[in-house]
Order: structure tokens, then sequence, then C-alpha cells
């Protein structure tokens, strides 16, 4: 079991009972969430939800959240014993990114993806841009003014039934 967040960082209104269903469906637990304005896109909702789950839950979440390419998330995943933690953010436009991410929170590159880069990069600024594509730069650029935009917001406790 581990734990982990889903920050909806900005969902067309009509969007929002969708959402709640995707979330409620891969969980099998009710999500009633506390939807609040998001202040920094006017139309939009946000909402925030923490939950408890088997390992892979993130994933899932992730898979369900992306059929809809105008909703703007992030999910975390907290890591767990052998298994480190995982960061999906989707952002309308750029689409989906992955990134695993230590006990802290920090997004990790394997030995074997850094070589690979270096190989693949003939000079600094291009071996620059490789990076920051999969540090996910652009995405978190993208959604730093939603994760702002939250400040106070309420946050909703989903737990997956399990046995």
């Amino acid at each position: 079991m581990t734990t982990g967040v889903v920050y909806i960082h900005a969902s067309p209104v009509a969007l929002c009972p969708h959402v709640e269903w995707a979330l409620s469906s891969t969980l099998d637990a009710s999500a009633d969430l506390e939807w609040s304005p998001q202040n920094a896109e006017t139309g939009r909702m946000r909402a925030t939800v923490d939950w408890t789950g088997p390992v892979g839950t993130a994933a899932r979440l992730a898979s369900a959240l992306r059929e809809w390419p105008g909703l703007a998330f992030e999910i975390t995943e907290d890591p767990s014993d052998g298994v480190d933690g995982e960061r999906f953010s989707h952002v309308p436009g750029l689409g989906l990114w992955r990134g695993s991410t230590s006990a802290n929170g920090d997004v990790m590159i394997g030995e074997m993806q850094l070589r690979a880069l270096m190989d693949a990069q003939p000079d600094s600024a291009g071996l620059a841009a490789e990076l920051d594509a999969v540090l996910g730069t652009a995405w978190d650029d993208a959604l730093e003014n939603y994760r702002m935009g939250g400040a106070g917001a309420d946050v909703t406790w989903l737990h997956r039934q399990v046995g």
C-alpha cells in the first residue's frame, strides 16, 4: 500500500462529475470532491484528493484522467518498500509526463538514461534541452500558475477498498 495526491488544477465545470466518476471507478471509493474556483483561469474548477491504495494506483489514475485533453492535473504516488515514487503531470497541449521521484519528491534520472542522453547530444545546449524534457520542465512551467491558484482550498481523502 502507498499514498498519494491527485491535484486537479483546472477542469471545465462540465467535466467535474466525469473526473469524480473516474476517481471513484479507479479507487473503488466514492469521490465527492470539494471543488473550488481556479483563480488562475476563469471558468475552471480545482480540487485536491489525498488517496491510499496499492502501488501503481497513480498510473491507473493518470490513465483514467488523461482521456480528457482539457484537464490540467498532477498525480503523485509516494515511495514504498522497494518502489520509487512517481509524479504524473498532464497539461493541455503538452500531454502526459511521468517521472520517478525520491522520498523528498525530487525527480530522479537514472544512470543509464543520463548516459543515453549524453551520447545522443553533441553539445551542452542539446543536453540541457533533453534534461529539461526528462525533468518535465515544460509541465512545471505550465502548471505553476495553477498551483498557486489553489492556496487554502479544501482537500478530500479517498481510501481504496482492499480485500
